[in-house]
């Protein structure tokens, strides 16, 4: 090798703790970058999109360098900001950096390999071959190459990679590696005059063809909708509309084409059109909310982020709105993040009101050739059509901004910021604060009711704090109701799931044409069902939870894995016919509703209901317009959601919350409330919320009931520091994963032990999570806490060397380790 040699070191999108050096081929000099994607190989076929971190003159010692197959891009996709930024999730989240560039780039624009096998032409067999190989051979002679999962689709087998070895060793087929791409830029079909015409020629070419009238129908049209001789620029007229308004077909306009009259022609058009409407001013600010506005200004001075403390319907988004629109004014950028994608439905509408076709959204429910265009019009640059306002959930912080300037992260509070598999698994909140400090850029924390962590931040003055007390024209808090199920179940008056009190509210509502929201933190018909003489209950096969059952579809369903068995006619275990559900979820309400209220519109808002990319605009729409009366939900109908004509919200049960086995149990439980309630109510008189509990007298019950979110605060915060929590001590979760639960149990057992002899007492564990095996892999956790003043920094290098000392023994290699800093 040349000693003048270019290398490259890349992160290839896989788990791998460590870069990977290449050589640059001479050709190719001219073209790397650092944040150029790069196309190499990796092992022995495999081709990977690589992402080059660093040029140099080093060759490594260890292994003899590959060459680099070809670059790419023009330009890089990432820029040093970005790479910092995956660097900092990358050490502080305790993941590779492959992990990072997978979560960050959009699949579209990784190429990978794909095994694809064909037969080999020359091959001559003088046995009979097996059936099952045989089937392998006929499939690939009539067609020129497969993949593994075709010839499994193919054949009905699970699994053909025996058959393919062995057909490999008798040299019958061929096995090679092709690269696949799934964006491809989308293109729509035009039609233009074939040549510039005069108007007398065109008037020349339509009477010709008045023995066609078809085809002079459809030149007609053609100049009707493209403006042609009345515009000095025609306008581009597609096909499939050409031939619906002629109600032509493709032959009609083939004829034309043929004459050289009319030609087709394709173009590069995005998947994601935006209306560009017309922007109109933002609604001005009532006194309140212009004190906030300002105050958050006057903090940005001397603070990197501000914690917008309001209560619910304080206005807070038209406060979010004038901030975006003083950054937009310096030339900046914004990130307006949203913990769920059904709150951008109603958001989406208040910002493009303003700002018109500079806003864009980001979430998993577009596909990877939208998430594509987006990441490339932010990655452009274009003064003209490049977003400057991303509206988006937690992945939204990935994306190549260039010019940030602001980042209001809305409803900070919610734990779906937070990552959790696959890696990283990196908070947005917090990520975000790093990437607005990297970008020189603030950050605004909104929410009624903030984090512990955030709060007290705020109250240490590392963050600025501003606080809005009273709601957006002065609108009463709701009244809040507490229905005892205990007493109501003991007295046999509840009906069916509903307290009279709720019962009675939701009637007198529906009599008042006024709507309602019943919140129930469970989807699916029921928990689990049980035999009623043997007790059995059934299970998931790969994980070690209990089967939720679903009316829908009569299936019971493993909200882990998916594994799912049609409901059963009898218990497996005594052939008992007496099988009966148990416990209720968002399902079985709405079955209730219907038979208690037959009247009345009911639907539903959970995840067996959105899953289709456009179903949260259509229920959100099907409520903000009154066709429901009635919308029942689960944590999605908690957050930020403003309907204007809600009187009653009903919990219906506020005990499974603040009895779940978690530290943030409480917390959780106060915030999920008062989002909920504040639900209610928001426009023209006061709302009502009835809270469904068997225990009225607890303490977060009663701190809901007065909205005392300060009692609640310090309340937690003294059971924090007694108990070695967060916000005085930083978590790291270790979890073991591993098919053999007694393997698992000495290899935690052992690392768990050599953790303690650094860290002493500050190691929990090991201990079974409540959820003990998922997907046939049991887990245990073994816990670190250590003090919030101490640098996590060199915990988790002796955190990494330990993992790394216990998988280099044979015995444990096979154990998957992984770390969640900062768990939720």
């Amino acid at each position: 090798m040349n000693p003048i040699t270019l290398y490259a070191d890349v992160i290839l999108p896989l788990p791998l703790a460590q870069l990977f050096t290449y050589h640059i081929p001479d050709e190719l000099e001219g073209e790397v970058a650092i944040g150029k994607r790069v196309v190499v190989q990796f092992g022995a076929k495999k081709i990977y999109t690589a992402l080059i971190h660093n040029l140099h003159h080093n060759p490594p010692k260890e292994y003899k360098t590959k060459p680099i197959l070809w670059v790419l891009d023009t330009t890089p996709l990432i820029d040093a900001t970005q790479l910092k930024f995956w660097e900092w999730i990358s050490t502080y989240y305790q993941s590779s950096q492959g992990e990072v560039f997978n979560a960050a780039i959009p699949a579209g624009l990784k190429l990978e390999s794909q095994t694809r096998i064909s037969i080999n032409t020359e091959f001559q067999y003088n046995k009979t071959l097996p059936k099952n190989e045989q089937h392998i051979l006929d499939i690939l002679a009539h067609c020129k190459d497969a993949s593994i999962n075709d010839l499994n689709q193919s054949t009905g087998l699970k699994n053909t990679l025996p058959q393919i070895k062995s057909l490999l060793e008798k040299d019958a087929v061929v096995v090679e590696e092709q690269l696949q791409q799934s964006y491809r830029e989308k293109k729509v079909n035009l039609v233009k005059l074939h040549q510039e015409f005069t108007e007398l020629q065109i008037g020349e070419y339509l009477d010709s063809l008045s023995r066609a009238p078809k085809q002079q129908q459809l030149l007609t049209n053609y100049l009707n909708l493209s403006k042609t001789f009345l515009e000095d620029n025609p306008q581009p007229v597609k096909v499939s509309k050409l031939l619906e308004l002629s109600r032509a077909t493709h032959t009609t306009l083939k004829s034309l084409e043929q004459k050289n009259i009319l030609k087709i022609y394709q173009q590069k058009t995005d998947r994601i059109n935006i209306t560009n409407q017309n922007p109109q001013d933002p609604n001005p600010l009532n006194k309140a909310q212009k004190e906030a506005f300002d105050t958050t200004l006057d903090l940005f001075q001397h603070k990197q982020c501000v914690l917008l403390h309001g209560v619910t319907s304080s206005g807070k988004t038209e406060i979010y709105i004038h901030l975006i629109q003083h950054y937009l004014l310096q030339g900046k950028q914004v990130l307006y993040l949203l913990p769920e994608i059904a709150l951008t439905t109603q958001i989406i509408h208040r910002l493009r009101r303003v700002f018109g076709s500079c806003v864009g959204v980001y979430h998993s429910k577009f596909n990877d050739a939208e998430r594509v265009e987006i990441w490339k019009n932010i990655h452009d640059k274009d003064s003209d059509k490049s977003y400057k306002i991303i509206l988006g959930v937690r992945s939204s912080i990935f994306l190549p901004f260039h010019n940030l300037g602001l980042i209001i992260v809305d409803e900070e509070h919610e734990n779906t910021y937070k990552q959790y598999d696959p890696a990283p698994r990196y908070h947005a909140r917090d990520a975000a604060l790093v990437l607005a400090r990297l970008h020189n850029a603030k950050t605004l924390l909104g929410t009624a009711t903030p984090s512990l962590e955030s709060y007290y931040n705020a109250q240490k003055g590392k963050y600025g704090l501003v606080e809005l007390t009273s709601r957006y024209k002065d609108i009463q808090l709701p009244e809040i109701l507490l229905a005892n199920t205990r007493e109501a179940r003991r007295k046999k008056l509840m009906k069916s799931l509903f307290t009279p009190l709720l019962y009675e509210h939701i009637k007198q509502a529906l009599d008042d044409q006024e709507q309602i929201i019943l919140f129930q933190n469970r989807r699916g018909f029921a928990p689990f069902i049980e035999c009623n003489d043997c007790g059995w209950v059934p299970h998931c096969k790969h994980c070690d939870v209990s089967l939720t059952y679903h009316r829908y579809n009569n299936h019971l369903v493993c909200h882990y894995c998916g594994y799912s068995i049609s409901l059963p006619h009898n218990c497996e275990r005594c052939g008992s016919s007496s099988l009966e559900d148990k416990g209720y979820g968002t399902e079985k309400i709405q079955e209730e509703l219907t038979a208690l209220f037959p009247l009345s519109r009911i639907g539903r808002m959970d995840l067996d209901t959105t899953r289709k990319k456009s179903a949260y605009e259509r229920i959100i729409s099907d409520f903000e317009n009154h066709r429901l009366d009635i919308l029942i939900g689960t944590q999605m109908v908690s957050k930020g959601l403003d309907f204007e004509n809600v009187s009653i919200v009903g919990i219906m049960n506020a005990d499974t919350m603040l009895n779940f086995p978690d530290f943030r149990a409480y917390e959780r439980s106060f915030q999920l409330m008062a989002q909920v309630a504040g639900r209610a109510g928001r426009m023209h008189k006061q709302g009502k919320v009835i809270i469904q509990t068997n225990d009225p007298k607890h303490p977060i019950i009663r701190d809901v009931l007065k909205n005392d979110y300060r009692h609640m605060y310090d309340s937690q915060l003294k059971e924090r520091i007694e108990f070695i929590y967060p916000p005085y001590y930083r978590l790291i979760s270790i979890t073991l994963k591993h098919r053999d639960p007694n393997k698992l149990n000495h290899a935690a057992m052992k690392m768990a032990n050599n953790l303690r002899k650094v860290f002493g007492i500050r190691i929990f564990g090991p201990q079974a999570p409540l959820v003990n095996r998922i997907q046939k892999f049991y887990l245990l956790k073994i816990m670190l806490k250590i003090e919030a003043k101490s640098s996590p920094s060199k915990a988790k290098w002796i955190l990494n060397r330990e993992a790394n000392t216990l998988k280099s023994n044979p015995q444990y290699k096979s154990i998957l380790i992984h770390f969640d800093v900062d768990p939720l």
